[in-house]
């Protein structure tokens, strides 16, 4: 799926690790919330023609420290675009993640977009600096401090960007938070870690009620090349079974389906197999049945290629 900051609401590393990357590449593994898309969506066509002043990220920061309350969280929704999109060597000026994190830190009793947009900035940069404020501010929601919970899901998105593994322990935590996005935003951030702590986790979020949590976990566990994984896979990959789930719309089946094909792709598994097989001869839907059939052709080579 399209890359994008996290809400509560929907449904979505080389080494050494380039943490500003590996959030965004598994994303094209991992079911997300498509409510997503459209929060991301939105907001660049209703304010996206602010980046067409030129403004580098210092204006930006300035402007989130002394504009309106309107403009303030305009200016930190640009800042992330900027940060994600050019490589303005003010990327690097430490006074840069210096001053977010203390605009972060500053923003309670802000319009809460601000804090929510500064989160998302905080993780395409993807700077160290800023776990300590990210995860005082996820031990506050923890306490019952704050009440945007796109916001707590934006700082939870955010660690996982990051890729700190001093963020594992409160992620863990926050896999079985009573709040269903906040905890498939955890799940989704611990697939970018490959520590006993972190597997653990996703193994226990298969269970979860919420089919979310349990596709992510799933999905990011077959990233690992974890054989957990399977039995989720598999009822993923079942088109029937996901239609009869009100909530998802014929695109969603579609896209989890394509999803599921993808995470199956990175897994050596005869039953999985045995749905691909189904899928690439039987799906009414020409992409699913070409995703199927290009995995299954995959599998087949690394195969034949193994001595």
């Amino acid at each position: 799926m399209t890359e994008a900051p996290p809400t509560t609401e929907g449904g979505q590393a080389e080494s050494p690790p380039d943490r500003r990357g590996a959030p965004y590449l598994l994303l094209d593994l991992l079911v997300f919330p498509l409510v997503i898309v459209a929060v991301g969506v939105g907001v660049f066509v209703l304010f996206g023609l602010l980046t067409t002043e030129g403004k580098g990220p210092m204006d930006y920061l300035d402007l989130i420290r002394t504009g309106d309350s309107n403009r303030r969280w305009q200016a930190a929704f640009e800042l992330s675009k900027v940060i994600q999109d050019s490589k303005d060597p003010e990327l690097s000026d430490p006074r840069l993640v210096g001053g977010m994190v203390s605009l972060f830190g500053e923003a309670e009793g802000d319009d809460p977009r601000v804090r929510r947009f500064l989160a998302l900035a905080l993780g395409r940069l993807g700077n160290a600096q800023a776990v300590p404020a990210l995860l005082e501010y996820l031990k506050g929601v923890r306490r019952g401090e704050g009440t945007d919970s796109q916001t707590h899901i934006y700082a939870v998105w955010a660690l996982g960007a990051i890729g700190q593994d001093a963020a594992i322990p409160e992620l863990v935590v926050l896999t079985t938070h009573e709040d269903p996005g906040l905890r498939k935003t955890a799940v989704h951030a611990l697939g970018v870690f490959r520590s006993e702590e972190a597997t653990a986790a996703l193994e226990r979020a298969l269970g979860d009620p919420v089919d979310d949590v349990r596709w992510n976990a799933a999905a990011a566990l077959a990233r690992h090349g974890h054989p957990a994984a399977v039995p989720v896979l598999e009822q993923m990959l079942d088109r029937e079974q996901l239609a009869r789930r009100e909530a998802i719309t014929p695109d969603q089946v579609q896209e989890i389906l394509l999803q599921a094909i993808a995470a199956a792709a990175l897994l050596s598994d005869a039953s999985l197999a045995a749905r691909l097989t189904q899928l690439g001869n039987d799906d009414p839907s020409l992409r699913v049945r070409a995703a199927a059939r290009r995995t299954l052709e995959q599998q087949r080579s690394r195969r034949a290629a193994t001595p």
